[in-house]
């Protein structure tokens, strides 16, 4: 039985010597179970502020009570929510990618045909939401951290694969390219 060519249209693996597309694979953030306490939080504001709204002891007005609360948001719920947002990891055929931060952005990468060790941590709460932080290393940057993974099994899987494609797919272009030169 002979193996598919393609994929959806697309070769499954480049000829050799021809450089590989590169696609996405996946593009997450980290687990949404660190939003509770904000979550948690805005109801309270809410339901305190409906509370008290026009119930409000003497010497203080409603205009206090909703610049109150909506600093309360602002530093409780919105920060924690955009923190979250700002750190984007993203998995394509080639690399790992990682960006932080709200102003200054700072994005990190690790390529997959340099080959890298993949480090699984995960603590009593990540195991019952599914979730963990994976460590990438190549032995010679500074380890590259994914914190708290969703579905962490799938993307170690996933790199894991990614990982030993890119590194065949280099040996295969290695051993064309040295087919190909003249010996002298």
């Amino acid at each position: 039985m002979t193996q598919p060519t393609t994929l959806g249209g697309r070769p499954m693996m480049p000829p050799p010597g021809a450089p590989a597309e590169e696609l996405l694979i996946a593009r997450f953030h980290g687990h949404a179970r660190g939003l509770f306490w904000s979550a948690l939080l805005m109801i309270a504001i809410f339901g305190t502020t409906a509370y008290f709204y026009d119930n409000l002891p003497g010497g203080y007005e409603n205009w206090m009570l909703i610049a109150a609360a909506a600093v309360l948001l602002v530093l409780g719920v919105v920060v924690p929510y955009l923190i979250w947002a700002s750190r984007t990891y993203t998995v394509t055929t080639r690399r790992v990618i990682v960006h932080r931060g709200l102003g200054a952005r700072q994005r990190r990468e690790m390529s997959h045909v340099r080959g890298y060790t993949i480090g699984m941590r995960r603590g009593i709460l990540q195991r019952m939401w599914g979730a963990g932080t994976i460590t990438l290393s190549n032995g010679m940057d500074s380890p590259l951290q994914l914190v708290n993974i969703p579905n962490v099994a799938l993307v170690n899987e996933a790199l894991a694969d990614q990982i030993e494609v890119n590194q065949i797919l280099a040996h295969r272009d290695a051993q064309t390219m040295g087919d190909t030169d003249p010996v002298g």
